[in-house]
């Protein structure tokens, strides 16, 4: 497998400082790895928090069933579902898989259009704030991936189009930081919002420092 490494930024929260990272155009054996020994147990041991802290399980992350290797080995033969991952410091900090020919645009503006859709993006554990990590370690890796996404569309010809359906604690970050327009809820997908991004919202995005 040949990998594509990109030089990038992220945010150490505690340091407040920049510090170097690497995005990749691949999910390789060195990320399930990570996954499996690291974000696993981390995952455990937020979850064990959240139950002591008393929070109902219906506002855990909906992620925490998530296999990485089943679905990256599933869907990895394919060409047409392009990955992502960020690594810094040794270690995988974020994951993506994305869509790039079978779903079409809602918004009315661009109905029936291509764009890549997002499959599955996850957010190491220990930069989740939601998983009670006060303060989370980085900050920074949903966005590079939404960029990631967009640059991929621009390459594809869908002129930065994106669309995802959001897990519930997700929701303000596509609305109000990615800017993206939620559709509302979705019946035909466990009741999740889908977002989606217009090319006037992809170049704004860009424009806001959502860039390498």
């Amino acid at each position: 497998m040949t990998v594509t490494v990109s030089p990038i930024a992220l945010f150490n929260v505690e340091q407040g400082i920049s510090v170097d990272a690497e995005l990749w155009d691949a999910i390789t054996e060195k990320q399930l790895a990570d996954w499996e020994a690291e974000w696993n147990m981390e995952l455990l041991l937020a979850l064990q928090r959240l139950n002591r802290a008393g929070v109902e399980r219906k506002h855990w992350p909906q992620s925490r069933h998530w296999n990485w290797r089943k679905k990256t080995e599933c869907l990895q033969k394919m060409l047409a579902y392009p990955c992502f991952s960020i690594m810094c410091d040794g270690m995988t900090q974020g994951m993506m898989i994305v869509d790039t020919p079978s779903k079409r645009c809602r918004i009315e503006c661009q109905k029936g259009k291509n764009l890549v859709y997002i499959e599955y993006i996850e957010n190491a554990p220990w930069n989740r704030k939601e998983l009670l990590f006060d303060p989370p370690r980085y900050r920074g890796i949903g966005s590079i991936l939404i960029f990631a996404a967009i640059m991929l569309s621009k390459e594809e010809g869908f002129k930065g189009r994106i669309g995802l359906h959001s897990l519930p604690q997700a929701n303000n970050f596509y609305a109000n930081s990615c800017g993206m327009t939620d559709l509302g809820s979705d019946p035909n997908y466990q009741g999740l919002h889908y977002f989606e991004m217009t090319e006037q919202q992809a170049v704004a995005f860009i424009t806001k420092g959502g860039q390498l």
